[in-house]
């Protein structure tokens, strides 16, 4: 099988924007190319076609390859409930919750065949599979397990290069240490190194990119500069974008507040109102942002119970509460939608039997054991909207002002389970335009915003940093030949 495994130093080193970044540059040069990730941790969360429910980042890689998402290309996502436990979704699907300790002491392992399976088949159908690790490949405690990192290159007999965001520092000691706690066997399949995040001169880094050559017997095979803006799809809310939160404030101004609630899920929905001219989109877990937004939106989560509480303790529910009286807007989305809802019955995600929500849409939320995925489209405000379903919960509808993608209207109050509805231009603005009248708001929306083409150009941002600062004839040569013969040892404390 003709493939790459793009590993990295730890989380958050760039690996999903660099394997982005690879499959835009092989589709332009008319490589029939697939992303994969054997396994993703992640509460940003996608459904294809087919109706399956993988990583949202696999599903951006898949658009920067130019194909259709599939659970072939992440079979195995994981979406924590708690620092001890997540929810496992085998091939698309929720097989149940399980700690830690129990994946990683049984289950994990177990899953290897079916993740090499998934890569075989992708292997059949494309000429290229660039595969995703994830964290760093050096967690030594958990290697016996691996079905991610070079347990899986090995498997597969694919070259890794290893990722180093050069912007957080010691990336020459990580790119060694990481090369040195691995086994000779991994070792052998690890054929280089990508700096990523650099600013400033490169001939200043040529030196220990020398010196890194000369100690470990492997090139660095690109310098990536640091790109502003890019805007891609994260794994995670940890690091949470501002948009144009610099932007002075005016009447043509529509200031969007997003309640960073635990265990937040899919704030990619935000992308969207983030990338209109004129709107700034904060994340806030402060009850004076919500009363100052002209919007404010409760995205998704893992944990709606959790998260109403969380509100509660915050004075955020009370503050949510006053906008609704005052008949300012307030949009839930999926997790968001159920809190704004008159109570929650949960025996699944919390257990906490029936609980009072906030009572601002006349619906009733029952959790439900199976999950609803799905892709729904219809029309709305006379534009047509797409969306996708991810959520346990189930809406008992009892009444409203108007219906509203398949949920709820009352005065300046919506929800809906509908994730993903504001990428359709048509719709974003003219909503938009019901949130400014109800704010009080001069803003109007630019009339030609087009989401999609602005995803695309990002993508393709992506792939010109690959074929601008890397190797690409090293990089072609790994994926057709792979690892070259011969790689030395790098034992721990060389240096």
């Amino acid at each position: 099988m003709r493939g790459l495994m793009i590993a990295g130093t730890a989380s958050d080193a760039g690996k999903s924007v660099v394997t982005a970044g690879v499959c835009r540059f092989l589709v332009r040069r008319g490589v029939r190319v697939a992303p994969f990730k054997g396994q993703n941790m992640s509460l940003n969360s996608y459904v294809t076609r087919e109706g399956a429910e993988i990583g949202r980042a696999q599903a951006m890689q898949a658009q920067a390859a130019r194909v259709e998402p599939s659970a072939l290309m992440n079979p195995v996502l994981l979406k924590p409930g708690s620092d001890r436990s997540s929810q496992v979704v085998l091939l698309g699907r929720p097989v149940g919750e399980m700690s830690a300790r129990g994946y990683h002491g049984g289950r994990q392992g177990e899953l290897l065949d079916v993740v090499a399976d998934c890569l075989a088949e992708l292997g059949r159908s494309y000429d290229a599979v660039i595969c995703e690790g994830a964290g760093s490949p050096a967690e030594i405690n958990l290697r016996r397990t691996d079905i991610v990192n070079m347990g899986l290159a090995r498997r597969a007999g694919i070259p890794a290069l290893v990722v180093g965001d050069i912007d957080r520092g010691g990336v020459f000691a990580s790119f060694f240490g990481t090369t040195a706690l691995l086994a000779p066997e991994d070792q052998a399949l690890v054929a280089g190194y990508v700096v990523n995040k650099f600013r400033g001169d490169v001939s200043l880094l040529e030196p220990g990119l020398a010196m890194l050559l000369k100690l470990t017997g492997r090139p660095t095979l690109g310098v990536l500069p640091y790109a502003r803006g890019l805007g891609i799809d994260e794994e995670d809310g940890l690091r949470v974008r501002e948009s144009r939160a610099g932007e002075p404030y005016g009447q043509e101004t529509l200031r969007v507040a997003v309640v960073a609630l635990p265990l937040m899920s899919n704030f990619t929905d935000l992308d969207a109102l983030a990338a209109e001219p004129g709107v700034s989109v904060r994340f806030t877990d402060r009850a004076e942002d919500v009363a100052d937004a002209d919007l404010v939106v409760l995205p998704g989560t893992r944990g709606t119970v959790k998260a109403l509480e969380w509100m509660r303790a915050q004075g955020l529910a009370a503050a949510v509460e006053r906008r609704a009286a005052q008949g300012r807007p307030v949009l839930g989305i999926c997790g968001g939608f159920q809190i704004l809802a008159e109570r929650i019955e949960d025996d699944v995600e919390s257990r906490a039997g029936t609980v009072p929500g906030l009572g601002l849409l006349p619906a009733r939320i029952r959790f439900a054991a199976a999950k609803t995925l799905a892709r729904p489209a219809g029309r709305e405000y006379g534009e047509h909207v797409e969306g996708y379903e991810i959520h346990h919960g189930v809406a008992e509808l009892l009444g409203g002002e108007e219906d509203f993608l398949d949920g709820s209207r009352v005065g300046a109050v919506w929800g809906t389970h509908w994730h993903g509805s504001l990428e359709s231009d048509g719709f974003r603005r003219a909503f938009l335009r019901r949130v400014a009248a109800a704010a009080g708001r001069r803003f109007v929306p630019a009339p030609d915003t087009d989401f999609g083409a602005l995803r695309e150009a990002q993508l393709d941002r992506l792939g010109d940093l690959v074929e601008e600062h890397m190797d690409t004839a090293a990089l072609l040569r790994l994926i057709e030949d792979g690892a070259p013969a011969g790689l030395p040892f790098v034992p721990p404390g060389a240096p």
